[in-house]
């Protein structure tokens, strides 16, 4: 749509901050106050809506997106969405092994065992490993436990932790970028391993690069919003 405003301000606001163009306050899609938690993230997303143009892109305003997401649907139905987050946890990536050939599996190890070994740690759970790719149950005491660290994290938190999930198609890779144990791009390549591995091995076609791009600057988007909270 056209651009319908001039000024852009980042606003304190009852505890966090509001977003108001032209003094009018910015709305959800559902029509809520777009309430936000901090001063950060207020100004990113109000840079965002500063740098449009004469037309609208929703496509470049990530933060608000995630934003709206938060209030609209996290915070509609919080339990609904952080247990389709933890669902992830049944099958998490890092628990399915390669047999062979035997460089494949010294890189998962390489790459996977660490962050496994983290959330032992940090969360006391244990985690079943498996070679191949059939579904092995994983304890079910392990997945209360890594469901309820899920709680800990706020609305936006858990809004940016979606598309991170179901793009590494890890809970230990996301829980680890949820409390800044891992920097991005060592989150992004643990989620990708596998696939980068077979690009290496066998080479990739444009429409698959263009997909993978596509998946990172999405993750990597998601990641960048979860340092504003």
């Amino acid at each position: 749509m056209k651009r319908f405003y001039k000024a852009v301000a980042a606003v304190e606001d009852d505890g966090g901050y509001r977003i108001e163009l032209d003094g009018r306050v910015l709305k959800t899609p559902k029509r809520s106050t777009l309430l936000l938690p901090g001063r950060a993230m207020a100004d990113a997303i109000a840079r965002e809506w500063d740098v449009q143009g004469d037309m609208i892109d929703p496509v470049s305003m990530p933060f608000t997106g995630f934003a709206n997401a938060a209030v609209d649907h996290v915070g509609a139905d919080r339990r609904a969405f952080a247990a389709g987050i933890a669902a992830y946890g049944e099958s998490d990536l890092l628990c399915y092994r390669a047999g062979n050939p035997q460089a494949l599996t010294d890189r998962q190890a390489a790459a996977w065992d660490p962050l496994l070994d983290w959330a032992r740690t940090r969360y006391d759970v244990s985690m079943t490993l498996v070679e191949g790719v059939m579904h092995v149950p994983q304890p079910e005491p392990t997945l209360i436990r890594l469901s309820a660290a899920l709680d800990a994290f706020d609305d936006f938190a858990l809004a940016a932790a979606q598309p991170i999930v179901t793009i590494s198609g890890s809970l230990v890779v996301t829980l680890a970028l949820l409390e800044r144990e891992v920097d991005v791009e060592t989150a992004w390549a643990a989620g990708q391993l596998d696939e980068l591995w077979q690009a290496e091995t066998w080479g990739e076609d444009d429409e698959a690069a263009r997909v993978r791009a596509h998946h990172h600057e999405n993750f990597t988007k998601a990641a960048a919003f979860l340092e504003l909270r």
